[in-house]
């Protein structure tokens, strides 16, 4: 197992490099060192002597890939690419374009997304497959033929009317939350309660039906029929054998969901006021501050990867069938 993680870290490294490398070119084909610096101080503002201050004061006066007036290592360290992208293999993600420290804000913001996805993530999952296992015991019946109906017309509302309709309902006719804000410590929960419950209905819809789906392909192979002539019950054959035997499918799906654990939801954070990653993130494409946007890339990037590797150990611990070589 140990060979098998560090080969797949070695694997992991010029996909990080490559997808590096893809986003520094995107971010400076659309907008140069110029263009970013006239953004920032503002068009009417923005003298030939104000850019290049500006491009000094944050390293966007050095050459993009290759510095041909140094020599050495110097030739490829004194670039923008290793100031700006490089760098982050070591964590060191620099500071935004506005002179903040992002590691920083990083830091500070991961705990409110972690007290929004967390919660989500886990309730999400528990009622998801608890809804799909009660579609799949009452299979062919009008319990199931609404049930469908349901999760379809859920997936088919946008997320917006969840949150938008949440806010107006919960808190602005009922008054039970605030509509929006966020506090530290105990006086959170009551910040949390409206997004979590809002994000956990938004995703019951496409999540049960894709589970309901994987249960009932499980349901009907040989070894249900063999468990049923056993003597199981209906309810034994699902938790004990189609639960089971469906985890390898549903843990694929659930990496996806990994990486928003730590970067939070955009929309949800945003229109909730919360200081997570989400809103940390939108607020920097608002601003167009590329430095924020790339280091976000970067971690939803690592994340990912990571979140493959441990789908992978996981599968050895739900079918002993798997091994890792």
């Amino acid at each position: 197992m140990f060979a098998y993680l560090i080969r797949r870290a070695m694997y992991a490294i010029p996909i990080l490099i490559g997808v590096n490398l893809l986003t520094f070119v995107l971010f400076f084909v659309v907008n140069s060192p110029d263009d970013v610096a006239r953004m920032q101080i503002g068009v009417k503002r923005a003298t030939p002597e104000a850019i290049e201050r500006w491009k000094l004061e944050r390293g966007y006066d050095k050459p993009m890939f290759i510095n041909t007036e140094a020599t050495g290592s110097a030739r490829f360290s004194e670039t923008i690419f290793f100031d700006k992208s490089l760098r982050m293999f070591a964590l060191d993600f620099g500071r935004a374009d506005d002179g903040r420290d992002i590691g920083q804000e990083i830091r500070d913001r991961m705990g409110p997304s972690l007290a929004i996805a967390l919660p989500t993530f886990i309730l999400s999952l528990g009622v998801s497959i608890s809804f799909a296992l009660l579609l799949v015991f009452f299979r062919a019946t009008y319990l199931d033929f609404w049930g469908v109906v349901l999760c379809v017309a859920m997936m088919s509302i946008s997320s917006l009317f969840y949150i938008i309709g949440g806010q107006w309902l919960v808190s602005k006719l009922w008054a039970l939350v605030p509509i929006s804000g966020y506090a530290s410590g105990l006086d959170a929960g009551r910040f949390l309660i409206l997004p979590v419950m809002i994000s956990v209905l938004a995703g019951i819809g496409s999540s049960a039906r894709w589970y309901r789906t994987i249960f009932l392909e499980e349901i009907s192979k040989d070894y249900v029929r063999t468990a049923r002539a056993k003597g199981l019950s209906e309810l034994a054959v699902l938790f004990r054998h189609v639960l089971r035997n469906a985890l390898i499918p549903i843990l694929t799906g659930v990496v996806v969901v990994i990486p928003l654990l730590f970067m939070g939801s955009l929309l949800v954070e945003s229109f909730f006021a919360i200081p997570g990653l989400g809103s940390y993130t939108i607020d920097a494409i608002n601003a167009q501050d590329f430095a924020v946007v790339r280091a976000m890339v970067f971690i939803g990037s690592v994340l990912y990867i990571i979140g493959l590797i441990l789908t992978d150990l996981s599968y050895t611990l739900v079918d002993p069938r798997v091994s890792l070589q």
